[in-house]
């Protein structure tokens, strides 16, 4: 009898979608349109929205429909326990970015400011709340693509590939 292996990893380490529940799915749409994002489909714009993104897509999915489908309650607090990150590669275009922002829909919660880490960042919330950090990292320098690594992109000619 041939033994299974068990794999070292469960998960790999990568995301495919982040789901974002909001209370107004066309109000969320027209907001991230009016960032420049483009709907992965047109197919069913009326139930889900979808942005592709490098490697993953951002999903946007009515409040009330995503916490039945992962059966938790409806209530908010108000506050989600996490932010989302855009990283860009000055803090020029980070000031640029955000001065853009209620325009669109959104609200600055904290204006784009030298972070204690060294950086330059500015939050805002979507609107549904959704907090997001628009952020330049001297440390991190993002890709060509504007991929994003912990510790800064490396291309091909720095690895000698």
């Amino acid at each position: 009898m041939e033994k299974k292996l068990i794999p070292q990893t469960l998960m790999q380490q990568r995301l495919s979608i982040i789901t974002l529940g909001v209370g107004d799915l066309q109000r969320a749409k027209a907001f991230y349109d009016s960032l420049g994002w483009k709907v992965a489909s047109d197919a069913s714009v009326e139930e889900i929205v979808a942005y592709d993104l490098q490697s993953m897509a951002l999903a946007l999915y009515p409040w009330e429909k995503l916490a039945k489908d992962a059966n938790v309650q409806t209530e908010r607090s108000g506050y989600s326990s996490f932010s989302i990150a855009h990283n860009l590669n000055s803090e020029e275009e980070v000031s640029e970015l955000l001065c853009k922002i209620p325009e669109a829909g959104g609200t600055i919660l904290k204006p784009a400011t030298k972070a204690f880490w060294g950086g330059f960042s500015g939050c805002f919330a979507d609107p549904d709340g959704h907090i997001w950090e628009i952020a330049f990292n001297p440390f991190a320098k993002l890709g060509s693509n504007g991929e994003f690594q912990w510790n800064g992109v490396t291309s091909n000619d720095e690895t000698n590939c």
